[in-house]
């Protein structure tokens, strides 16, 4: 029973960390290889499930399908949603999901191909369970979408709970959850439904205690190591309609504010042109000047003093100087003593 015990600590603990080591090169390779390993991960937790491998500790049921396989594609779901954003997580999801379905249908097809070909029963291909199978396809997908709603809960800045309360509350409210959900719609009626949810209880408190770990210590290194930030989203972030909706309120909001912001910027710029001009006078055209006294025609016909005519028509005004040829010809003495 011990070794049992080790063998499932061993698996777990590889599994968890080939699931995050995976993420983790998503900048090198893109999510395509994570995405992957997800859906091999469900597949084999289908098998696992569905052949009834379970271990017996301290008078504790592990079912090895949920304890290694469900608990690493939880911790993946976890750290691309946290990490990659709603639409990443949702494609994880739907693979989760699609191949949860898809992987009892083929074993139902094999056993018929087989029963009609007259050969041995499939011993190595377990029989899937109707009901059981759609209570955990159910049970996932909702467990999936309330990790998303329970994260982004208990982030909330008026909470100021601390990231590593925040991972195992999260952790274990989806584990719990799935409890419940799983053995209600496969074993409700049954006459051991309440100790079957007793029991599963107890299993999950210790593997959420048991993942925590990994986990924070996954999103630590990721967010500080590495300097990627932990993004606050809406509540319902990871539901598409949401979350577009969020999106193109605050994009509309912005461009408002951009928007008013321009508009106000024009309108000033619009004031200080308008004061400009109210206090520019401008000199223009042909100006008709004497000749021989210099004296300007202004619009009524009457003729001005240079000076005056520039004074009217402009913000200008004279000082009065003498040039070097005036002072040489109106001062020949004070000229030639300078000199």
């Amino acid at each position: 029973m011990g070794n049992q015990v080790i063998i499932l600590i061993f698996e777990a603990m590889v599994v968890y960390f080939l699931v995050l080591w995976t993420h983790s090169l998503r900048y090198r390779f893109g999510l395509v290889c994570f995405y992957a390993l997800i859906g091999g991960l469900t597949a084999i937790m289908s098998w696992v499930t569905d052949a009834g491998v379970i271990i017996q500790a301290a008078g504790i049921t592990f079912m090895v399908g949920s304890t290694v396989f469900y608990t690493s594609l939880l911790l993946g779901i976890f750290v691309v949603y946290v990490f990659d954003g709603p639409k990443a997580a949702r494609i994880a999801i739907f693979t989760v999901v699609g191949i949860s379905i898809m992987v009892p249908l083929i074993a139902v097809v094999l056993h018929n191909q087989n029963s009609i070909s007259g050969n041995t029963p499939l011993v190595a291909v377990p029989l899937p369970s109707l009901r059981i199978n759609t209570a955990s396809v159910v049970a996932t997908l909702l467990d999936l979408i309330f990790l998303a709603i329970a994260w982004e809960y208990l982030g909330k800045p008026n909470l100021k709970i601390r990231l590593w309360l925040r991972v195992f509350l999260t952790l274990l409210g989806v584990m719990l959850l799935d409890v419940i959900l799983f053995a209600t719609c496969a074993f409700a009626g049954n006459p051991d439904y309440l100790s079957i949810i007793q029991g599963t209880l107890i299993s999950r408190i210790l593997i959420s205690a048991f993942a925590l770990p990994f986990l924070y210590g996954y999103l630590h290194w990721q967010s500080n190591k590495k300097g990627i930030q932990i993004e606050n989203r809406p509540v319902l972030a990871i539901l598409k309609q949401v979350a577009e909706i969020e999106i193109e309120l605050a994009d509309a909001q912005h461009e408002i504010e951009r928007r008013i912001k321009a508009e106000k910027e024009l309108g000033k710029v619009v004031q200080d042109l308008q004061k400009a001009l109210s206090e520019v006078k401008t000199l223009q055209g042909i100006l008709p000047i004497c000749s021989h006294c210099k004296k300007i025609r202004d619009d009524k016909g009457y003729w001005k003093q240079i000076e005056s005519y520039i004074r009217d028509h402009s913000e200008a005004d004279f000082s009065h100087s003498i040039c070097p040829e005036c002072a040489k010809k109106f001062y020949p003495t004070i000229f030639t003593t300078e000199e």
